[in-house]
Order: C-alpha cells, then structure tokens, then sequence
C-alpha cells in the first residue's frame, strides 16, 4: 500500500506538485495536469514534448515516480458521437510518455453520459475494448474512474462496462458516488450509495481515489470535506481494502481547495497547496487509526 494524490490540486507548476509531496514525506504523484517553465497548463499526455522532458528531469531529480496519469482519455467533457481518432490520439500519446517514466496504471472513462435513454453502449464498448487492448499490448494497465461518465452512472452500468471490456481494472472514487445520479434505479434518480458501488466493484479495484463530501440539498451540490468526515464511507473503504490484503495506491483529490471540472471553485495558491498537504496528513491519521483497530 502506497500514498499519492492528484497533484494539481496542490498546484499547477511542476515544482509545487513536487514541493507538496515531498513535505508529505510521499514518493508518488498521479499527474494529470501540470504547468512547467512558462508552458501552458495541459495535461501530462498533452505538454509539447520539451516540457515533458522538463518534468521527467524535475520527478527524477526528486527521486518522485508517478504512479498513475490522470488522462483525460474518454471523460466527461468527451461525447460518445465524437471521432474516434480524438481518443485514439490521446492513447498514441499518453503510451510512450508512460513508458518513460516507468508508470504502469492510467485512468479512463467511458465518455459523456448521454441525455438521451440511449446510451450507445454497444459504441462505448467497443472502443473501451480498443483502447484497453493497446494499453494492454504495451505492458499498461488502463484504470476505469466511477465519475461522470457511463460506467459511473451507478455499479450496475460498471460491472456491464467490465463484463464487455476484458482487462479493464477499477479506480474507485470514494466521493463521486454522492453527486452521480443512480440511474440505475427508477425515476426520480436518488445519489448513489458509495458503500454499495464500492462492494460491486471491489474485486477489480486495483487503485483508489480519496475525496469525502456531504450532499446539499439546498444548493443541489456537494460540500467537500476531510477524508473520513462526509458520507463517502471513506473510513470503512479504506478499512475493508487493508483487512482484504490490498496493496495498491490510495491517492488523495482533496477538492476543497480546487474542482477540476467545476473553474468557479478555486483558491489562493498558497491556501490551494496547505489543503493539499493537510489532507495528506489527515488520511495518514485516518489509516494509521484504522491500522490499529484491525490489529
């Protein structure tokens, strides 16, 4: 078992996602997007081919390895009925840049939930399948995120999404669960159970994704809190896994701070990098409790 986090939400340069995780003590990062030396903020898959070599001198410099590429292959903000070849791009991309830098592991989704009942499930499988296979063909292992996409519109659609995807493996999102609709329950949809999504996909979780959050009603959005304080079963999760043997990464999006698909919640720099490091330091307590309880 290992820590990381999403490090842009420390901050988006380079040396601050790098600054964050070496305060913590932590010797990964789940890079997604990152800014270096006056290049735009892109993510890591996407920076011009001399800003990667920038990052990869900085991370190896650090001694910091990146477990994970949070791409952006197939998520929400990717409609099914776009082309093909967007994805296929970001695959070609993303392989050679993770081969450089030794990671194994990188998540995906399964394209924007569509308003239609009409899911082209049949579409999304299918190029699920052939993404999955080159990831595979290329000694990686793709990681499919319970987000806003179809395989997170309830465990139901996940375990379909993986019975028709063979390879594909799980990262589950502690907090998502609690603003994704259950579509698949009956009109009006409630939010999702994240014990219950969690219990459905545990055999093929193999990396996890910690954030908490209380639902509000009154603004029909989620308050974002310290791992272990909202209702995304977080403590029970994590408590579960380790009884179970679970020797994968649990790595930290705090969402306090900064939203990634959400630009109107956003924080100082300085405020943006002291959550980082305090939600770090609050899931190590939370672990180092629930390490004690099961001993």
């Amino acid at each position: 078992m290992y820590l990381s986090g999403i490090a842009d939400e420390a901050g988006s340069n380079i040396d601050l996602q790098i600054r964050a995780t070496k305060e913590l003590g932590w010797r990964h990062i789940e890079a997604r997007n990152v800014e270096v030396n006056g290049y735009l903020k892109a993510n890591l898959h996407d920076i011009p081919e001399t800003a990667f070599e920038i990052v990869v001198e900085k991370l190896s410099r650090a001694d910091i390895r990146v477990n994970c590429f949070g791409s952006t292959i197939g998520n929400w903000a990717k409609r099914i009925e776009d082309p093909f070849d967007i994805t296929l791009a970001e695959v070609a991309r993303a392989i050679p840049r993770m081969q450089r830098l030794g990671t194994k592991h990188i998540r995906i989704m399964s394209y924007k939930v569509r308003e239609q009942e009409d899911q082209m499930e049949a579409e999304r499988f299918r190029r699920l399948r052939e993404v999955t296979q080159r990831f595979l063909d290329a000694g990686l292992q793709p990681v499919h995120e319970n987000c806003m996409n179809y395989g997170g519109m309830g465990w139901p659609f996940a375990l379909k999404l993986l019975e028709n995807v063979p390879g594909l493996k799980w990262v589950f999102d502690t907090a998502n669960p609690i603003f994704n609709d259950d579509r698949s329950k009956p009109k009006p949809w409630r939010k999702q159970d994240p014990w219950e999504f969690y219990t459905q996909v545990k055999p093929f979780i193999t990396h996890v994704h910690v954030k908490d959050a209380i639902w509000n009603m009154a603004k029909n959005d989620a308050d974002y809190t310290f791992p272990g304080e909202g209702d995304g079963a977080v403590r029970p999760i994590i408590k579960d896994l380790l009884a179970s043997g679970y020797t994968g990464g649990f790595s930290i999006e705090p969402h306090m701070a900064v939203v990634f698909h959400d630009a109107s919640v956003q924080a100082s720099e300085e405020v943006q990098y002291q959550n980082y490091v305090e939600y770090g330091r609050s899931l190590e307590k939370l672990i180092k409790d629930v390490k004690r309880e099961l001993q």
